[in-house]
């Protein structure tokens, strides 16, 4: 009687019969490139046009003791780092408008980097960035990539209706009761004085605070700062899992992104930008809108 087994055709792949030859060292070799290949362009796909163009809105109610009560349920727009003229489009400035139109703001606070470089480059976007509305104002500084031309870019931010601050502060007013808002020189390039900028403000008025650099905060909290608000980072722009932010540029080597508590109470919200510089990518760390709720602790 035969052995059963020997009526069974071997047809594992490293049988005699050939139909299934075991993988040799070099294909395997070569198929693990051509997947790294793969899933490596795949990424580069997704970090250099989808990620890019995405547009996430990040929202967070802050309570201060010194906000006074007419203030509360103050609503600020906040975003940064538009670079226009490398990957940023007069469409991603529309699409932005339009989501901060939606938001129904008191007040747009834009924290730098209008431009790559060029003030020119901002022409296209004067028209839809003239469409931004707030009741209290729409405010902006520079940032270090801002000081090609610095007089012509302050002259086009003005005509798209943004009021520039530049070592100054403006007072607002709500049923008699008064905030400052202050906007610094960029902290590279320029020569940031908030000193100056809080000239006639008492320490007692509560303060908001724009500020291109994110690690300028501790020196903030010195003049008793209740809340600055910075871009500059772009939260890393390339972000790892479990790693976080591959790199950050100085002044922005303690608060890369979100929000932080100094010891001394002054809060810095660091918001990751819209455009990209130097590489056209972002990974995990997409462009970002921040609408922030102030509210009165004593309402």
């Amino acid at each position: 009687m035969k052995n059963a087994a020997s009526d069974v055709e071997n047809t594992s792949p490293t049988g005699a019969s050939g139909k299934g030859k075991a993988m040799s060292r070099r294909q395997f070799l070569k198929l693990g490139a051509s997947a790294i290949a793969g899933t490596g362009l795949i990424g580069a796909t997704y970090a250099s046009l989808w990620e890019p163009k995405q547009l996430d809105i990040t929202r967070l109610t802050l309570a201060y003791s010194s906000l006074p009560r007419p203030f509360h349920g103050l609503k600020i727009a906040h975003f940064s780092d538009l670079h226009l003229g490398f990957q940023t489009s007069v469409k991603d400035v529309t699409r932005l408008v339009e989501a901060i139109h939606d938001e129904q703001v008191d007040i747009v606070c834009f924290t730098g980097d209008m431009v790559d470089g060029e003030a020119e480059e901002m022409l296209a976007a004067v028209q839809p960035l003239s469409m931004l509305r707030a009741q209290l104002g729409v405010f902006s500084i520079l940032g270090n990539h801002d000081y090609g031309h610095v007089n012509r870019l302050i002259s086009l931010e003005e005509e798209a209706g943004f009021q520039v601050l530049r070592n100054t502060h403006v007072k607002l007013k709500r049923e008699g009761a008064v905030i400052a808002i202050a906007g610094l020189d960029d902290g590279i390039w320029g020569q940031p004085d908030l000193e100056a900028a809080l000239q006639g403000v008492s320490s007692e008025t509560f303060k908001l605070l724009l500020m291109h650099e994110p690690d300028f905060a501790d020196t903030a909290a010195v003049y008793s700062v209740q809340l600055q608000l910075s871009g500059h980072s772009h939260g890393g722009q390339i972000r790892l899992p479990w790693i976080g932010e591959v790199i950050t540029p100085p002044g922005a080597k303690r608060y890369v992104q979100g929000l932080y508590t100094l010891s001394e109470g002054t809060q810095v919200y660091v918001n990751r930008g819209i455009g990209t510089t130097q590489l056209p990518m972002r990974f995990l760390c997409q462009p970002e809108l921040t609408i922030i709720t102030l509210h009165s602790s004593i309402h």
